[in-house]
C-alpha cells in the first residue's frame, strides 16, 4: 500500500508512535462545535516529531493557519469559500463522497484526494467493492478507500488495485 489515512477524534500518542511515515493523521472532532486550536497544535508538532504528516477535518482556514499538510473536507460539508485561500505549496485538501453527486462536488472543491465511503463497513453509505470501483472509474481524482478496512480483508484492496484506504479500526 502506498498511503493509509488514520482518522482520530482524540490525541494518543500511542496509536500514532505504531504508525509508518506512509500514514497521514486526519483530525476530526465533530463532537465539538469549537476546535482547540492549543490541542490541534499539539498534535500537529507531535506528528511532526515524528515525521507522520498531519491534516484537519472541515476548518480549511484552521489548517493554514497553523501550517499543517493539508484539510480534510467530509462529504457533508459542501462549501467552495477555501478555493479564495492561498496557501504553502504541499498543502493539500482531501474529502469524502458516497455517491456521484457528492464526487462531483468534491471534483468542484477542487480536492486532491476522493474518499469514497463505504466500502466494507455495511450502514447506510455501503457500496462493497464493485460500486466502488464503478464511481472511481468516474473521476479522474486519486481515491481512497474508505470504511469497515481491517486486517482480514486489506488483501482484497490489493486484489482489486487500490492503493490507499482510510480507517479508525485498523490502524488501533
Amino acid at each position: 500500500m502506498k498511503e493509509k489515512y488514520y482518522f482520530i477524534s482524540k490525541f494518543d500518542t500511542n496509536n500514532i508512535d505504531k504508525q509508518d511515515n506512509k500514514t497521514t493523521i486526519v483530525y476530526r472532532n465533530y463532537l465539538s462545535k469549537k476546535i482547540d486550536e492549543t490541542l490541534v497544535f499539539k498534535i500537529k508538532m507531535y506528528c511532526k516529531k515524528k515525521n507522520v504528516k498531519f491534516y484537519l477535518s472541515n476548518n480549511v482556514k484552521l489548517a493554514i493557519k497553523l501550517g499543517l499538510d493539508g484539510a480534510y473536507l467530509p462529504s457533508f460539508n459542501k462549501k467552495m469559500n477555501h478555493l479564495s485561500y492561498s496557501y504553502k505549496k504541499g498543502f493539500e485538501i482531501i474529502g469524502s463522497a458516497h455517491n456521484l453527486r457528492e464526487i462531483r462536488i468534491k471534483e468542484l472543491q477542487n480536492v486532491n484526494y476522493i474518499f469514497l465511503s463505504s466500502i466494507f463497513k455495511k450502514n447506510k453509505n455501503y457500496l462493497g467493492i464493485y460500486k466502488f470501483k464503478q464511481l472511481s472509474n468516474c473521476t479522474n481524482k486519486q481515491v481512497v478507500a474508505l470504511g469497515g478496512i481491517s486486517k482480514k480483508n486489506i488483501k482484497k484492496l490489493k486484489i482489486f488495485k487500490i492503493k490507499y484506504f482510510a480507517g479508525i479500526s485498523f490502524f488501533e
